[in-house]
């Protein structure tokens, strides 16, 4: 049982950083589609919101839809669709394209996040579960460390259309090993369903939420930390690009960024067993706030020493919050309920690089990013009415 669950674990893994690569290029990729079509900001933060609003909308039905046909198919599927998606950005010709193939490829994707978190979530029933989601989440950024960086590198050799396709082949390839994968898994009892904890008209109800209190404090979180984060990873390079930066240095900033950010991930899972939940959550919140104010104030050198530290704070909350939600659900509807919870999160930053992008048109740039690190504040007040449900649910 030990080796299947971390074979589960393993495939789990490996989908998320094909996953989060496809995403996190997109940040790479703005400045220059900014450049090529003659953008603005709003159409920028546009092109950010379309593929997370397609991965947002996509979350709830592909929790229902696996109920029927079976993670491991539907994982498959989404990942060749993401992939085709982007092979097809590849080739746009204008903003319109672009963003027909960013959809797709965000409802492709949509399926990766409440799928792989209840397998692992399911595998690790009586084991070490947040720690397997902790490492789980920090595969996504490897994969976001490794492929904006690898993309940027072999777009100075072939631009950016060739390194896009090239790494939308990539995932098509990626989508062949999950279904093997998991079939030969599934075949051998490792993912099977966890027996229903609720019986007919349990108290999980039918989205499999055990303490509607405690999930929607819990939400209310990730819908600030989430929409902050991704609207702060948005314009950032834009930020650096006015201190000075080019474009080949944003990928390595953005790199530094992400490679904090799977360093927090694994790290702040950890840790939240140590010093508990909210403790992480308040001190990853309070530095992500801070670090991103100083950020306006800096010179470039600066800030490229700041961003991997930041990079901790930034990512290292969402681990905290991806392992708690299995303690306030029950198992036999977990992949409704993450799906919720990740469509509620990844609604919040599809919506923020549009409205952030007016308020940069507007203002500026360094205005957007002073807002959003205001703002990451506001979830420390918010972790107050998570102390109950939590002490109820590990009591």
């Amino acid at each position: 049982m030990i080796r299947r669950a971390r074979a589960v674990l393993g495939t789990a893994c490996a989908t998320h950083f094909v996953h989060d690569g496809f995403s996190d290029i997109v940040y790479v990729l703005l400045p220059i589609w900014s450049a090529e079509f003659g953008l603005n900001f709003a159409q920028v933060g546009l092109l950010k919101t379309v593929y997370s609003g397609g991965m947002a909308g996509g979350q709830i039905p592909a929790g229902l839809l696996a109920e029927r046909w079976g993670e491991a198919r539907l994982l498959a599927a989404g990942t060749a669709v993401t992939a085709l998606g982007f092979l097809a950005a590849g080739v746009a010709g204008g903003f319109a394209g672009l963003l027909a193939c960013l959809l797709l490829a965000g409802l492709g994707s949509s399926v990766q996040h409440p799928l792989s978190s209840s397998l692992v979530s399911r595998a690790y029933e009586d084991g070490a579960r947040r720690l397997a989601l902790g490492t789980y989440n920090f595969s996504g950024d490897l994969g976001k460390v490794v492929v904006p960086a690898a993309v940027v590198l072999v777009a100075t050799w072939v631009g950016w259309r060739g390194a896009t396709r090239g790494y939308a082949l990539l995932g098509l390839a990626a989508a062949v090993l999950v279904i093997v994968a998991l079939a030969r898994l599934q075949a051998g009892g490792a993912t099977q369903r966890a027996p229903d904890e609720t019986g007919a008209g349990g108290s999980g109800g039918g989205w499999g939420i055990r303490d509607p209190r405690g999930f929607r404090a819990l939400s209310a979180v990730h819908i600030v930390d989430n929409s902050t984060r991704t609207a702060f990873l948005t314009f950032l390079p834009f930020l650096l690009i006015a201190k000075g930066s080019t474009v080949a240095a944003v990928g390595v900033a953005l790199m530094l960024v992400f490679v904090g950010g799977a360093a927090g991930k694994l790290a702040c899972g950890a840790l939240a067993d140590r010093l508990g939940v909210i403790r992480t959550v308040v001190l990853t919140e309070a530095a992500t706030g801070a670090g991103i104010l100083l950020l306006l104030v800096l010179p470039l050198s600066g800030c490229l020493l700041l961003l991997v530290p930041l990079g901790v704070a930034l990512n290292g909350t969402s681990s905290v919050l991806y392992g708690t939600v299995a303690d306030l659900v029950t198992s036999d509807r977990r992949a409704r309920s993450y799906a919720v919870f990740y469509t509620l999160g990844i609604a919040a930053s599809a919506l923020s690089p549009f409205l952030y992008g007016l308020l940069s048109d507007w203002s500026s740039v360094p205005v957007t990013l002073a807002t959003v690190g205001l703002l990451v504040f506001t979830t420390l007040p918010l972790t107050l009415a998570l102390r109950a449900p939590l002490a109820a649910a590990t009591a």
